[in-house]
């Protein structure tokens, strides 16, 4: 019998829309959750990971899947930050943290984007790479230290849904699951707005920086 067939059987208290994300799923989320368009609910990954390997029969699959989704969507922010350079940085990161931050970066490098990896929500991940891109981060360090630590993130959250699973589902079956529907129509609801909000951001600075640059030309 499949998984998925399995699971409706017994009426899993894992709503029907997160089993079927399976492997798919989360190599879209993680990918996205690393990109210059992070997700808006901080974690989601990690939350993703943890109730599919309640049930899933192969956890180290959702790790692999995951780090490698969470790797591309990184390794895109980190080309960014490394084509755009420090005035990419400061567009997105506040005044208030980016001295500090272009500090950090300069003076760990590796080690940076390691534990940028590896921090939990809400602290954002995007800053980090960002960071490691403009200021000299190669891209084998970039792949080494960030796929090290994400696949070390991944496999903590897969071995304690895997270890501890029924005791998440049950709180989520108590709790949660007369939401579920309510909470993947907010969800997605969020990730349009944010993947909308991103593209509109990403086309405004590109009519910026070209308007900037006829400007310069022309004085």
């Amino acid at each position: 019998m499949s998984y998925f067939a399995h699971a409706h059987r017994h009426h899993s208290p894992i709503p029907h829309w997160l089993i079927q994300f399976g492997v798919l799923g989360v190599f879209g989320v993680s990918a996205l959750d690393a990109s210059l368009i992070p997700l808006p609910v901080p974690g989601s990954t990690d939350l993703l990971v943890l109730l599919l390997a309640a049930r899933h029969s192969l956890p180290w699959l959702l790790v692999v899947v995951a780090a490698g989704g969470s790797v591309l969507g990184g390794y895109l922010t980190w080309s960014a930050g490394k084509k755009g350079g420090e005035a990419m940085l400061a567009k997105y990161v506040p005044k208030r943290f980016l001295v500090r931050l272009t500090g950090w970066v300069k003076g760990h490098g590796i080690s940076s984007v390691a534990i940028a990896a590896v921090l939990p929500p809400p602290i954002p991940l995007l800053p980090f790479l960002l960071a490691a891109g403009a200021l000299g981060v190669t891209r084998r360090q970039f792949f080494w230290a960030f796929t090290c630590a994400r696949t070390a993130r991944y496999g903590l959250m897969a071995w304690l849904g895997a270890t501890y699973g029924r005791h998440v589902l049950r709180m989520w079956s108590h709790y949660l699951a007369g939401w579920a529907d309510v909470i993947l129509w907010v969800f997605l609801g969020l990730l349009a707005a944010a993947i909308l909000f991103g593209i509109w951001k990403y086309r405004h600075d590109r009519r910026m920086e070209k308007l900037r640059l006829q400007v310069a030309s022309g004085s």
